[in-house]
């Protein structure tokens, strides 16, 4: 699936201002985990590394 999307997204630039970026994979996966398990988006858990609720 990731092979799909990667290509739909546009990359990310050199220089951005304000914290590192999660990973647009981490992203995704961080999405598709709050669906598979039907939580809210703040309970996604950190630990997981797929950045915060707010982030995906």
């Amino acid at each position: 699936m990731w092979a799909l999307i990667e290509s739909l997204l546009p990359p990310w630039p050199e220089r951005s201002p304000g914290p590192k970026p999660v990973a647009d994979r981490l992203c995704l996966q961080g999405i598709l985990y709050v669906l598979h398990n039907d939580i809210a988006w703040q309970l996604l858990p950190l630990e997981l590394g797929f950045g915060s609720g707010q982030t995906c």
